[in-house]
């Protein structure tokens, strides 16, 4: 069920412009980001963490994972964020955003 109201959002968006399907895809990709960030990586602060990684993926990197939005995170998923994740710029990202919350955490 799930599925087939996913794939109804995708085809009503066909007709919406660049900047919203990107807009859709770039939220459906950070609700699978979050359950893998939370589940694989749980010391990083949460959010930082999905915003780094959202923003160092490709276009294709996003539309995989908006794509396993609909039936949930697959060895896939985390693979791809795996990848995002160790890309110099996320990590960079991530030194910038999530140091302070954890040091925050920690204090």
């Amino acid at each position: 069920m799930r599925a087939l109201c996913i794939l109804a959002a995708g085809l009503a968006l066909s007709g919406c412009s660049p900047q919203v399907q990107d807009a859709f895809a770039r939220e459906a990709a950070r609700s699978v980001v979050t359950r893998v960030v939370v589940e694989r990586f749980p010391g990083l602060p949460v959010e930082p963490a999905i915003d780094c990684v959202i923003d160092n993926a490709t276009a294709a990197q996003i539309r995989a994972l908006a794509s396993d939005a609909a039936l949930g995170p697959t060895p896939a998923t985390a693979e791809v964020v795996g990848q995002i994740i160790t890309k110099p710029e996320t990590i960079n990202c991530l030194g910038t955003r999530g140091l302070p919350v954890l040091l925050q955490q920690a204090g």
